[in-house]
């Protein structure tokens, strides 16, 4: 998954040759789970045309600061620019890059630029001496010194038939250069994230077992934070239909709690961060049948032994590790919860309870109490597991790498 998902982004457009590549750059944002909205000065219109970029971005193209119908609708500047949560001016000529720099607003993109809380990338694109000017040296390094941030460009033919620098970085340089730099900004970036997800199964016969109701939608959503947060995640799943698609995130797919354990091992002594979000059978059948049982007994009697308690095995090799578990309780949860976070040496221990009305297994929402290791208690309301992963995460964030 790209860095730039779920994202808002604000392209625009000046009148360059090179906004002929705005097209591919649009569908590469879109393609990338971003949502896509233009703006143009009215020059730039003669060199692609709206219709081509409102197709691909699916979103109406902005030029002018009204709409040209009988109402003469406004096209607010200002609420664009609130919108974005990042602009990208591509290609910035050497007139806009002019006007950037000094202030002047005389179309709707630059009054969009000027209202713009986001972070902004600047792609310029010019011919060579233009580009070399001392001028616009002095007009980048004074958005520079502004907090925007300057796409290198490319050096190769020009539109003149020139050879040397000023071409605009292609569309795929252009988001590489972006998702670095968010990545620079995140605040797990460089950290490796453990996560455990789901139920594990304990085979009774080879069509049977023992397990629960876990759907993996917790740590499956834990990951996907982390990762947005910049972590590079392993994440251990027992059998659960989630799925994830994200380049940093390696997932391992177990039945049994011994496969789970298996698994974990092999990744923890790396780890930054441990969070084990997993429904672990605590029973396994001591003599699982080879064979299909047959049903021709009233009843059915099984001996059970306990299977390995993964966190408690990882939490005896914690060395500085963030430990998180989780504790799914019935009655005596407090107490029963803060026990488990002693025992198992554990840094934070999540806490949910069965008796809340859309917390717990198989749900799309989960109300907790997060616990820590010096007491703090910090109780949630009812919410999306989504939403109860990033508190965990800035929680960790907040108490460990602030």
């Amino acid at each position: 998954m790209s860095l730039i998902s779920g994202k808002n982004i604000l392209l625009g457009i000046t009148a360059g040759i090179a906004a002929y590549k705005t097209a591919s750059l649009v569908r590469l944002f879109v393609k990338s789970g971003a949502q896509v909205k233009v703006v143009m000065t009215p020059a730039a219109k003669d060199f692609i045309t709206p219709l081509t970029l409102s197709t691909l971005s699916k979103n109406p193209v902005f030029s002018t600061f009204t709409q040209d119908d009988e109402n003469e609708t406004w096209n607010n500047h200002v609420e664009l620019g609130l919108w974005a949560d990042l602009m990208v001016i591509a290609p910035a000529t050497a007139n806009t890059l002019s006007k950037m720099a000094n202030g002047t607003c005389d179309n709707l993109l630059l009054a969009t630029y000027l209202s713009a809380k986001c972070p902004v990338y600047i792609a310029p694109a010019m011919d060579l001496d233009m580009y070399k000017h001392q001028s616009t040296q002095d007009n980048l390094d004074k958005l520079k010194s502004f907090g925007n941030y300057i796409i290198p460009v490319g050096s190769g033919e020009l539109a003149s038939g020139l050879e040397g620098e000023g071409r605009m970085a292609e569309p795929e340089e252009i988001l590489d250069y972006i998702e670095k730099n968010i990545l620079e900004s995140l605040p797990l970036k460089n950290k490796f994230v453990l996560v455990t997800a789901g139920p594990t199964y304990e085979a009774i016969d080879p069509v049977r077992f023992i397990g629960n109701h876990s759907s993996g939608k917790m740590g499956f959503f834990i990951a996907k934070k982390a990762a947005a947060l910049g972590a590079k995640v392993f994440l251990v799943s027992g059998p659960s239909s989630e799925i994830v698609n994200d380049n940093n995130i390696e997932i391992r797919r177990v039945t049994s709690a011994a496969e789970m354990l298996t698994e974990v091992r092999k990744s923890f002594d790396d780890c930054d961060i441990g969070i084990f979000s997993a429904a672990v059978s605590d029973f396994k059948p001591k003599n699982p049948y080879s064979t299909k049982i047959k049903k021709t007994d009233n009843s059915l009697n099984l001996e059970l032994e306990k299977t390995p308690d993964v966190l408690s095995e990882m939490s005896k090799l914690k060395k500085n590790q963030i430990l998180v578990g989780f504790a799914l309780e019935t009655d005596n949860e407090m107490e029963n919860a803060q026990s488990k976070l002693s025992r198992k040496n554990l840094d934070i221990i999540v806490l949910n309870s069965l008796n809340d009305p859309g917390a717990g297994f198989g749900t799309s929402t989960n109300k907790v109490t997060f616990i820590t290791a010096e007491g703090e208690v910090i109780e949630g309301s009812l919410k999306s597991k989504t939403k109860v992963a990033e508190d965990l995460l800035n929680l960790i964030i907040k108490k460990h790498y602030a």
